[in-house]
């Protein structure tokens, strides 16, 4: 593993020999709770004070501190509100059927946070539903709770916003309040997917994850 600064008070690991980074993330939080950690796909950003030594990452793994387990989030989903759905599953070459089934059949990992507060990369869909890129050009908006795919990822939009993702359904629920500080999903998470009905959106539309 390589330990480099980023800044006099961050630092970011790389070459993590085969494991997540959010796995080493939740290792190094159980002794040092008091940083911040931002995973991405394959590196590690680590967010500490300008007075704190650098990361004993090899430490952390010699002692195996055994790592917090990782939240299990299900969040319904209303299929028939996907605005791409009926495209998706034309170049798919599947039906609405079978790709609500693949899509909400496993579950999936949170690798990485970003793009906006909370939007969460959920990964890897499975092999009969990837390979579709984003659009071409961007929505002015995506309205919030809707749940995209792209290639072999999936995710889900927080707030509205511009986004390029193909839109296959939609969630009723707040996955995230900037203002308050909600944030409940985690790089590391496993999330599934629960398809409802439309009556069954409306009925739990504006609810907390």
């Amino acid at each position: 593993m390589i330990t480099r600064r980023m800044s006099e008070s961050s630092w970011l690991v790389s070459d993590l020999a085969g494991m997540a980074p959010y796995q080493l993330a939740a290792l190094l939080r159980v002794e040092n709770p008091e940083w911040e950690f931002g995973p991405a796909y394959e590196t590690l950003g680590i967010f500490g004070t300008y007075d704190d030594p650098s990361p004993s990452v090899e430490l952390a793994l010699t002692t195996r501190l055994e790592p917090m387990s990782p939240r299990r989030h299900e969040i319904p989903v209303c299929y028939e509100m996907g605005l791409d759905l009926e495209r998706c599953t034309q170049v798919l070459g599947i039906s609405t059927g079978n790709l609500i089934l693949k899509h909400s059949g496993q579950d999936f990992t949170v690798y990485a946070l970003g793009f906006q507060p909370g939007f969460p990369y959920i990964g890897y869909l499975p092999t009969s539903l990837t390979g579709i890129p984003r659009l071409p050009s961007p929505r002015p908006k995506v309205e919030s709770g809707m749940v995209g795919i792209a290639l072999d990822q999936t995710g889900i939009y927080p707030s509205d916003c511009p986004g390029g993702w193909n839109l296959i359904g939609k969630t009723p629920l707040v996955i995230c309040d900037e203002a308050e500080g909600f944030f409940p999903i985690s790089a590391g998470d496993k999330v599934r997917f629960i398809p409802i009905s439309p009556n069954e959106f409306w009925g739990l539309e504006g609810e907390r994850l």
